[in-house]
C-alpha cells in the first residue's frame, strides 16, 4: 500500500526540479518595488521556489501516505512535514490572522527572518548569560545535538505567505523546546506536541499529541498523563501565539522573563536530555 501511495510523491518530487530561482527574484524584485508584501502573495498566487502544485486528491494520498511512514517511525522528519503541509491549510489561515493582528507578528510577515545556523550569531550567543534565552537555546542544541538547519523547506502549502508561516513554525519549534523546558526524547516530544496542538489547531500536531503516547513506557506515560499533559495543554490554550515572538531580537532576554510574557509556566517535571529514540 505504502508503494503505491509513495508513487503520486515521487513524481510530484521530480516536478521541484523544473522550478527555477526565476520566479523568487521576481516575487522579491515585485516586493522590493510595491513595498507591498500583500500585493506580492496575490499577484504571484502563493507560488515560490520550490513549491509543488497538487491538486486535493494528490494532497489526501500524500497526507494518508505520509501519515503511515511518520507513525511507523515519529523521527521521519521529512514525511511530518508532508503530513503537516498537507492537512494544515485552515490552522495556517488562522495563524495568518493572528500574526497580521499582532504587530511583532505582522513584523515577522513582512521582514521573513529565518533561524538557520547562518542567521545565528553563535559566538555571541554563547557569551550571553546563563539563563537569557540565547544561551539556554544554545544549550538545548548542545545538549540535544541538533541543529536548526534540520529542517525541511516547505513544497506542498499553495500559498506564499502560508508556506513562510508553515516554515516559521519549524523553525520555532527548537525555540518552544527551549522555553518550555523539553528535551527531544520521545516525552519531551510529545509534550511540545501537545502544547502546540492547543497553541497552533494544526492536525499534524494533534496527531502526533494522541498517537504519540503509544510510544512511551509506562512510568513515562504515568507522567504525560498525570503532570507534564495538562501543563501543556493549559499553557498552549493560554498562552499568547508563539508565532507572534521575534525570536531573533530576544536572545538577551532571560528566559524567565519570555516565559512571563508568553504567559507560559515553568515545566512541572525536569527532563534531561538523553537518547531520542528512547522512549
Amino acid at each position: 500500500m505504502w508503494h503505491r501511495l509513495s508513487n503520486p510523491f515521487l513524481r510530484l518530487n521530480q516536478r521541484q526540479r523544473s522550478l527555477t530561482s526565476k520566479g523568487f527574484k521576481a516575487v522579491h524584485a515585485h516586493r522590493l518595488h510595491t513595498g507591498s508584501a500583500e500585493l506580492t502573495y496575490s499577484y504571484y498566487d502563493g507560488l515560490y521556489p520550490g513549491h509543488i502544485q497538487t491538486t486535493p486528491f494528490q494532497k489526501a494520498l500524500l497526507a494518508v501516505g505520509s501519515g503511515v511512514a511518520a507513525l511507523q517511525d515519529p523521527y521521519r522528519h521529512d514525511m511530518v512535514a508532508v503530513l503537516g503541509e498537507t492537512t494544515g491549510h485552515l490552522a495556517l489561515l488562522n495563524l495568518r490572522d493572528r500574526m497580521r493582528n499582532d504587530p511583532e507578528g505582522y513584523r515577522i510577515l513582512t521582514e521573513r527572518p529565518r533561524i538557520r545556523l547562518s542567521t545565528l550569531d553563535l559566538e555571541k550567543m554563547a557569551s550571553l548569560p546563563d539563563g537569557s534565552f540565547g544561551r539556554e537555546y544554545l544549550r538545548f542544541l548542545e545538549d540535544n545535538k541538533v541543529t536548526p538547519d534540520s529542517r525541511a523547506e516547505v513544497k506542498f502549502v499553495d500559498n506564499e505567505e502560508l508556506a513562510y508561516i508553515m516554515l516559521r513554525y519549524r523553525e520555532v519549534h527548537d525555540l518552544l523546546h527551549t522555553l518550555l523546558g523539553m528535551p527531544t526524547n520521545m516525552l519531551g516530544e510529545v509534550a511540545v506536541k501537545w502544547f502546540e496542538a492547543a497553541q497552533t489547531g494544526l492536525p499534524m500536531c494533534a496527531l502526533g499529541a494522541v498517537l504519540g503516547p503509544l510510544r512511551l513506557n509506562s512510568s513515562r506515560l504515568e507522567s504525560l498523563f498525570t503532570s507534564l499533559g495538562p501543563w501543556a495543554l493549559q499553557n498552549g490554550r493560554r498562552a499568547r501565539c508563539v508565532l507572534c515572538i521575534f525570536y531573533e531580537r530576544r536572545w538577551e532576554q532571560s528566559l524567565e522573563d519570555l516565559r512571563q510574557e508568553l504567559n507560559i509556566e515553568p515545566p512541572p517535571v525536569i527532563l534531561r536530555a538523553s537518547n531520542k529514540k528512547n522512549a
